[in-house]
């Protein structure tokens, strides 16, 4: 995995988590969804370059 697509995918990753926070903590429950919606996203962004580096190696 690049090392920008780590970055990029874990900023995400926290934005979603914050996101989530800020849902709850203002009980936003679509912001809260959204939230869990970058995380979910930002995981699987990490499985597929995880794979990828498997198949390179």
């Amino acid at each position: 995995m690049a090392f920008d697509d780590k970055v990029d995918n874990k900023a995400e990753e926290v934005g979603g988590k914050v996101k989530e926070g800020v849902g709850k903590a203002t009980d936003d429950e679509q912001l809260e969804a959204e939230g869990q919606a970058d995380q979910a996203s930002s995981h699987v962004k990490q499985a597929g370059e995880k794979i990828k580096d498997i198949f390179k190696s």
